[in-house]
Order: C-alpha cells, then structure tokens, then sequence
C-alpha cells in the first residue's frame, strides 16, 4: 500500500510542477524578453514623431535631457506598457557604460478612430564626466507588441537613438574653438543687445547734436524761431559786396531789422529800452553802441570814428549773426575788434 501512495505521488508531482512553470511563463514581464530575438514590427503599423531638446552638446554632471516620443499604433498590434523603458537603467554607448541614467518616464495612451496614440516623455539625467568631451547617445529604446488577434505574434519596435555630447567641467589646456566643427552643435551666436543699445543712443546723440547744429548755423526758416528779423536780414547783407553801397544797404537793413524785433523805432539813445523789450540782446550791448556808431558815420559824419576797422562790411556781417542768435534764445560770442 505504502508503495502504491509513493507511486502516485510522483505522477502527481510532476504535474504540479509543470503547471507551476506554465504560470510562471505565463507571467513573466515582457521587459525579460531578450529584444534581439524578437522580428521587427512590419513597416505601416507604426508611426513616430519625436521632440528632441534643442542643444545636443555642453552637457555636464547633473544636466537633466529631457526627449519626448509619440507613437501612433495601429490594430492588431498594442504596445505591451511593460516594455517601457525603466527608470534608473543606465544607459551605454558601444556597449559601455556612459553614465547616463533614466530618471523618469511618463506615458499617456489615447485611443483614435484607427490607432492607439502613446505619448512618452523620457528624462535622462548626467552622471559622469572627463577631462574631454566625448560621445554619448540616448537609446535605442526597444518597445514590444503584441498581435491581439495572434497572441503568438511578438515583436519589437526600435525608438531611434539620439547623439549627444558630454562636456568636461573644466578644459585643460588651450584650446582653439575655431577647430571644433562638431556638427553636435550649430553657430555660435554672439548677443549684439548692448551694442544696438549703445548704438541707438549714440544715434540718437548725433541726430540732436546735428539738429542743435542745424539751429545753430542755419540760415531757413522751417524751425522754430528760425524766421526772425535778422535771420531774414543775415541772408541777405551775407551776400553783397565789400563796397560802400553795400555798407550803407547793409546798415539799412540791420535798422529795419531793430526797429521790427524791438516794435519801436530804435536809436543809439534808446538801447537800454531795446534790452528791456529784447533781454536777449544784452550779450552784445557794446556790439549795438557801435553799430549806431557806424550808422552815424555811414549817414550823418562821414569823418567820425567808429572803430571798426578798415573792413566795417565784415564786421557788420558778423554783428547781424550774432543779432540772429540773440533773436533765437542763444548766446553769441562777442567780437572784439580793434579800430
């Protein structure tokens, strides 16, 4: 009897253990599965949009690189979720470990009239560094699916890999930037912010300056308090000729222009009014006493002194100007001239 129990017993055994098994391969995690064995998913079922960061070199200890995958799947196949890549799998290049690390994944799945969308944001996180810059890569990445109408038909999808580099913290030696044409990196851009800054004022310096010049030395009329009495008279006694009628047209014209600035009819006993009316002509009182000195002179005392020189035309030419600052507000040099 005792040897029939251990008989069956045996048969017994060997059952449960082979149900153990079934149910173990049953569940085991499809991550388990050696992705090189799997065939490639036929070309159609899958298509991949994928957001690479913006700078693929200059990459330290610590930096963060963030790459976002969106997967459109279309029926029989379904991404088995277990294949997602695992956090804290670290990554290697040629084989070797390059000290890249999954830091987080996130997955989000929605369903379309005709796919499964699958958006993954995967974050890798830098560990490692050199005395150089040296080549890493991000991936691949092998995803699995399943044919839901097949359950027999298992196979991989391949996430293409994306090179980077990753810089040292400090560069020893020298070093010639204008040797490194990495396609890794594009142009070297050189903010140019403060200079259009500096250019800008400095434009706007000169356009004042030349304006403030322009008011200065200009003989038209289309600025403000630019079309006055002596600025009139300036254009025209600048033009005539070093003689004795041009003195004397010369000298009735820069009457005029007195009597119209001050709205009285000035004479040489009568300045000070003049100044009262005129603040602006007191710069140059002495300069409008000799003026009447010469006035008196060309009109009334051809032997009285006036001590203007041989030349009064070109002093009475610069007078006028000075009259036409005075008349805008600014203030003239006054002229010194020895009789």
């Amino acid at each position: 009897m005792i040897a029939m129990m251990t008989t069956l017993k045996r048969p017994i055994n060997l059952c449960l253990s082979l149900c153990a098994l079934f149910m173990s391969l049953a569940t085991f995690p499809a991550w388990a599965i050696d992705s090189q064995d799997l065939p490639d998913i036929k070309e159609g079922y899958v298509t991949i949009k994928t957001v690479e960061p913006k700078k693929l070199v200059g990459y330290t200890v610590g930096d963060v690189i963030e790459r976002e995958i969106v997967l459109n799947i279309k029926p029989p196949y379904q991404l088995i979720e277990t294949s997602l890549p695992i956090p804290g799998y670290e990554k290697r290049y040629r084989g070797q470990l390059i000290g890249i690390e999954l830091k987080s994944i996130e997955h989000a799945k929605e369903t379309l009239d005709d796919s499964t969308r699958h958006n993954i944001k995967l974050a890798y996180q830098v560990f490692t560094n050199n005395v150089v810059a040296k080549n890493a890569a991000l991936g691949p990445e092998y995803l699995h699916l399943i044919n839901t109408t097949n359950k027999k038909d298992l196979v991989k999808y391949r996430i293409p890999s994306l090179d980077i580099a990753i810089s040292p913290i400090a560069i020893f030696g020298q070093v010639k930037i204008e040797n490194n044409m990495s396609t890794f990196h594009g142009p070297f851009k050189i903010s140019s912010e403060q200079e259009q800054h500096r250019l800008k004022i400095a434009i706007t310096i000169l356009a004042l300056s030349l304006l403030g010049l322009l008011y200065i030395l200009g003989k038209n009329a289309w600025l403000p308090r630019m079309g006055g009495s002596f600025a009139r008279i300036y254009r025209k006694i600048r033009k005539l000729p070093e003689s004795q009628a041009g003195l004397l047209q010369a000298v009735a014209e820069m009457h005029h222009a007195f009597n119209h600035s001050a709205g009285i009819t000035v004479f040489s006993h009568n300045i000070d009014e003049l100044i009262t009316r005129k603040p602006g002509f007191a710069p140059i009182k002495t300069e409008i006493e000799q003026f009447f000195a010469l006035s008196r002179q060309v009109y009334f005392e051809p032997n009285a002194a006036h001590g203007l020189g041989d030349h009064p035309l070109t002093w009475l030419k610069g007078f006028c100007r000075r009259c036409r600052d005075c008349e805008r507000g600014l203030t003239p040099e006054t002229a010194r001239v020895k009789g």
